[in-house]
């Protein structure tokens, strides 16, 4: 896929967003449709939309003009898609901002963090490494949530979450309960 042009960007946005929140509250037993959407783009947006569903503390930003930073660590998959779906937005009266990590001892802010399948074997060191900043950490390996809080799977050509709400909760991050609604939950308090 070329770049975007800017006049695409916010329909691309609402398709993308729409089908994913379709996918995720669909029954389990409704047929599987052929997508007609890049699985990537469903990604990129929903890496947008999370940055209105979550609020994290005040001391994860050290300014109020700091932006919240999306960062990708590893091999990026998206490719300039994620710059274009985030360029000149603000969320919650803050501009957006991408940046690409390769190690995690790079990463000084960064509020949403895919961890990109390239980095598997280290999932362990990275989010150790992270402790419990308040970073909304997204992966899409089958175990990610283990670690992690938030991951991507597809069932049925549909993106869906899956939400560990332990590890959300440990970073002192506050899902909104619409995302939750549509999301697996992982990780629940017991009680």
């Amino acid at each position: 896929m070329g770049v975007l042009t800017r006049s695409l960007v916010p329909r691309l946005i609402g398709r993308a967003f729409c089908l994913a929140l379709i996918g995720l509250a669909a029954p389990a037993s409704a047929p599987a449709q052929r997508t007609t959407f890049d699985e990537r783009e469903v990604k990129a947006v929903f890496l947008f939309n999370f940055v209105q569903f979550v609020d994290w503390p005040d001391h994860a930003f050290s300014s109020p003009e700091d932006p919240v930073v999306i960062g990708v660590l590893g091999s990026d998959p998206f490719g300039r898609l994620l710059d274009d779906v985030v360029k000149g937005e603000t969320v919650k009266g803050r501009p957006l901002a991408v940046i690409r990590f390769r190690r995690v001892e790079d990463i000084k802010a960064c509020h949403v963090l895919f961890i990109s399948p390239s980095e598997t074997r280290m999932y362990e060191h990275i989010l150790t490494a992270l402790g419990t900043q308040p970073t909304l950490t997204v992966g899409e390996t089958p175990d990610f949530t283990s670690l992690g809080m938030i991951r991507f799977l597809t069932e049925r050509n549909r993106v869906r979450l899956e939400v560990n709400v332990e590890k959300v909760k440990a970073a002192g991050l506050t899902i909104s309960s619409n995302l939750l609604r549509a999301a697996r939950i992982v990780g629940a308090p017991r009680g």
